[in-house]
């Protein structure tokens, strides 16, 4: 592990509470244990901003951030509490790092038993002005919190004063975590080259007659065996009707031929996702509509792609996908120009939200919605809506144009069911943006070839 980098974090975060309130304490913890039935648990995930700051996997564990005046600079000192060494419980569930070695592999200054968490930070928060935590997090957050208070409190009559600012801490680390450093952007790579060779995987296994859950088998394969640690969020494996419903989890529909097969998914590698969408036909050859859809939703996501660059706002490749969609629905006669009047009003109306009802990115990163604002942030206490985030360097976003369309007595049959998704990883540079998730081939003739060639 380089906890440098982790280091680097914490002092970034650090300078924040500095400048912002000249020192105080920040707490996070990682995410607890949680029970699958009466004897195992889901398998355990961290919490991503307590590994964002620490590079720690295990659970029962918190960082609290000791960051004091130092003239005009300040002194941070870091301290892990995580869960101690037990060498029954590690006969069963495997090492622990344990207090004593947590200093030298992750970096931090000082580390304890987490059963000391409630006792120490008693001490930590006597004489703190400002503590940041997660606010509103949870009841039992809010009930540790009180309790810490009530410890400070009580030692009102030996001159100790407890904190009387909190800030909300996820603030400060979401807008950090907006902006990948190179580390990041490198894991990510890997993680989006591992789920490209899935899609690819997936591909070539297809055939009529398979069922959703057999090519959802192909992708977990893929990930685990290129050492991808978990799915990044469950995969949609759609066959045929199913491809028009957004979040469908593969099931066991019949993969027939004629019909399209939508598949999103992508991998954790490390703790950063990947995500992924790619759209085949289930027999290795588009229909007519089915081409007609493809190449239009394709179509969208390249000017998107285009408007994918510093400087642009947040929305800007939404608008401009949503124009080439917008348009090519009332080309194909799925929208009625008779009707609209023009493209303009279409879009004005919203009359495309029914064959498109989703926005065309979300950030990436950690999470695959990962954190940071839309909106450009702003002290004004102006209620006026903030404008888009304009877009920078470092920044992970997807670019997911899609069509859907369902079964209605104004729709030509030969588009119903048909639902067409294309979704790349776009991280922000100075030449506009890099798709590493572009392994996977996106261009339908290139898809027919690779089924073809299977």
């Amino acid at each position: 592990m380089n906890n440098k980098i982790y280091q680097k974090r914490r002092n970034t975060l650090a300078r924040q509470i500095h400048a912002k309130s000249g020192g105080g304490i920040a707490v996070i913890s990682t995410a607890p244990e949680l029970a699958r039935n009466r004897d195992s648990e889901f398998p355990y995930r961290h919490d991503s901003d307590f590994f964002y700051l620490t590079g720690f996997e295990e659970p029962g564990a918190t960082l609290v951030m000791e960051v004091n005046c130092s003239g005009k600079d300040y002194k941070l000192q870091s301290h892990l509490f995580c869960r101690p060494k037990d060498t029954e419980r590690e006969i069963w569930d495997g090492i622990r790092l344990g207090p004593d070695a947590a200093p030298a592999v992750l970096g931090v200054e000082f580390a304890y038993s987490n059963q000391e968490l409630d006792h120490k930070l008693g001490e930590l928060l006597a004489d703190q002005d400002a503590v940041y935590i997660r606010l509103a997090e949870s009841a039992e957050a809010d009930r540790r919190l009180r309790h810490w208070m009530k410890k400070v409190r009580g030692q009102a009559r030996a001159g100790i004063n407890p904190p009387s600012e909190f800030h909300d801490v996820e603030a400060l680390i979401h807008e950090m975590r907006l902006f990948k450093d190179a580390h990041e952007v490198e894991t990510m790579r890997r993680a989006a080259a591992i789920s490209a060779r899935a899609h690819i995987r997936a591909m070539q296994a297809c055939k009529p007659g398979l069922r959703e859950y057999q090519l959802e088998a192909e992708l977990l394969h893929e990930f685990r065996n290129s050492g991808a640690q978990s799915v990044a969020y469950n995969s949609i494996v759609a066959g045929g009707a199913n491809s028009c419903i957004l979040h469908y989890r593969a099931g066991s529909t019949e993969l027939r031929s004629g019909e399209l097969c939508l598949i999103d998914a992508g991998c954790e590698l490390d703790g950063y996702a990947s995500d992924i969408t790619r759209t085949f036909p289930v027999n290795g050859k588009f229909t007519g509509p089915q081409r007609a859809l493809y190449d239009i939703t394709l179509a969208a996501q390249e000017v998107a792609v285009a408007m994918t660059k510093p400087g642009n706002t947040f929305m800007q490749p939404h608008e401009a996908a949503l124009k080439v969609l917008t348009q090519g629905l009332l080309d194909e006669k799925l929208l009625k120009l008779s009707e609209l009047g023009s493209l303009e009003n279409a879009i004005e109306t919203g009359a495309y939200r029914r064959f498109y009802m989703h926005r065309t990115s979300h950030w990436l990163g950690m999470d695959v919605h990962d954190v940071g604002s839309y909106r450009e942030q702003s002290n004004s206490s102006s209620k006026e809506e903030k404008p888009w985030r304009i877009l920078k360097n470092g920044m992970v976003i997807t670019i997911e144009p899609g069509l859907y369309v369902r079964p209605a007595d104004d729709i030509d049959e030969a588009f119903w069911n048909i639902g067409i998704r294309i979704e790349d990883d776009a991280v922000i540079n100075d030449s506009g943006c890099e798709l590493i998730s572009r392994g996977a081939p996106v261009k339908a003739d290139e898809i027919e070839a690779i089924m073809k060639n299977a």
